[in-house]
């Protein structure tokens, strides 16, 4: 656990230890200033958040060994950069949000009761 908040104003909780997420690898979406792309919200991925967020640059489903990084499957919960939630859910193909994992500062993108319509 953190002693950070989520977007529901409590304590954020665990995205996923496995795999292994967070900017700082703890498994958590904590967020601070050397976090540039800001990655405080935790999805449970699909298919199509996979293929949109290949089609944006950045591919999760392929495993890269050297980082750590196994590749992400659909089910699996990682902690995502904000904006490109954002992006995904403006587009019609955001990934569900495990609300008590996702860091406040989502807030700063979207108001709690249009995240609450895309939660697991």
């Amino acid at each position: 656990m953190s002693l950070q908040k989520n977007v529901l104003g409590t304590t954020l909780r665990i995205c996923s230890r496995s795999p292994l997420t967070g900017y700082y690898r703890n498994g958590c979406c904590e967020t601070d200033g050397e976090d540039a792309g800001e990655h405080t919200a935790c999805v449970e991925v699909t298919a199509d958040f996979l293929e949109f967020s290949k089609k944006k640059g950045n591919d999760l489903s392929t495993p890269h060994p050297q980082f750590e990084f196994p590749g992400l499957v659909p089910g699996d919960r990682w902690c995502v950069c904000a904006g490109r939630w954002a992006e995904a859910h403006a587009a019609g193909q955001p990934a569900k949000l495990v609300l008590d994992a996702c860091h406040e500062s989502l807030l700063d993108y979207l108001d709690l009761e249009e995240l609450k319509k895309f939660s697991v």
